[in-house]
């Protein structure tokens, strides 16, 4: 019989697209597993494209919080805990390590034999709250100086008894690249995949010290429409909207995208020639894509979220760090130094 393995990874979204390994080495390990998950609800359709994942459970714990005892919220959590409890699981695996997931750990069903796992210890850089060792069966200890990605890979190969191998592999699908728009399911009325070769500027974060100068993005936008691309620009909410109307105010080719769902928003991007972003998780989604794509970083964290220092991608993926932000002619050198199309260069 198939073993029924629950993933637990909430938020936030460059985090969810870091787990998407753990999975791949599942598959491999276990071929016949069926592999739930459980995220929060804004990123259940970018879940859905993850190869290997069969039940996507959505869950709002962030907006549940705020009004617990509205009847809106006990509907919902009514709905949630009994979607969870639909099937039993012979591991649930706590890749957050928050008190969050841990509630959901331990909501979850198990079999007779069925273990919840966790992590014992924190690692640098990410968060660590000590219910997620309380509620599991089984902990373990991961060495702290560790990449994003290899924490879930390692922490799912311990828990099942098996060995991390190979680079990760993210198993993020997107539509055909070659399909013609017109045929795109849910793309149909979307003007803004590229019909020349096209970088996207991925200029938004959440927190401000990581940016980017707004100059910085118009000078590289500048060179790009010199050496031949499009520049696009994604953004997710009104101040993000401004910064990327502001840069293609000063661009003689340059697309302000609308605010597009994740899967479209996957789909578009997958079409890009390349990707130039902060530290965020669009960023992420290039790396996961395997897009071409220079991470931009203020703070020395590229060694824990950016992409990996892998022989396959080391000439399509690259990150640049300096304090207080990178210099505009480090960012466009790794570009450059890119495998991408040879257009006017």
């Amino acid at each position: 019989m198939s073993l029924r393995i629950l993933i637990v990874k909430l938020s936030s979204l460059g985090d969810v697209v870091h787990a998407m390994p753990a999975v791949q080495d599942l598959r491999a390990a276990h071929p016949d597993a069926r592999i739930d998950w459980v995220v929060e609800s804004a990123f259940v359709p970018l879940v859905e494209r993850c190869e290997g994942v069969g039940r996507v459970i959505a869950c709002d714990l962030r907006r549940w919080r705020k009004s617990p005892l509205s009847p809106r919220t006990r509907r919902e959590w009514g709905v949630f805990k009994a979607a969870l409890r639909q099937v039993r699981y012979d591991y649930v695996i706590d890749l957050q390590g928050l008190t969050k997931s841990a509630l959901v750990v331990w909501l979850a069903h198990t079999t007779p034999t069925g273990r919840r796992v966790a992590m014992a210890n924190q690692t640098e850089g990410s968060g660590y709250e000590a219910p997620t060792r309380w509620v599991a069966d089984k902990t373990i200890r991961l060495e702290p100086h560790v990449h994003a990605v290899q924490r879930s890979r390692r922490l799912c190969a311990a828990a099942l008894g098996y060995e991390v191998q190979g680079p990760a592999e993210f198993g993020l699908k997107a539509l055909d690249q070659a399909v013609p728009q017109p045929a795109l399911p849910g793309l149909q009325t979307n003007p803004f995949v590229p019909h020349k070769p096209s970088v996207a500027l991925v200029h938004g974060t959440s927190r401000a010290d990581k940016q980017w100068p707004l100059a910085s993005w118009v000078a590289l936008g500048q060179r790009l429409n010199h050496a031949g691309f499009s520049v696009a620009l994604p953004h997710g909410n009104a101040p993000e909207r401004a910064t990327s109307e502001a840069i293609a105010a000063a661009l003689d080719d340059a697309w302000v995208w609308p605010i597009l769902k994740l899967d479209a928003l996957t789909d578009t991007m997958a079409r890009c020639a390349g990707v130039i972003g902060v530290d965020s998780g669009l960023s992420h989604i290039a790396v996961a894509l395997g897009l071409p794509h220079v991470q931009i970083y203020n703070f020395d964290t590229a060694w824990r979220t950016g992409p990996l220092a892998d022989r396959r991608r080391a000439d399509k993926q690259l990150s640049v760090f300096a304090a207080p932000t990178p210099e505009l002619n480090a960012v466009w050198h790794a570009w450059d130094s890119l495998d991408t199309p040879v257009l006017c260069r």
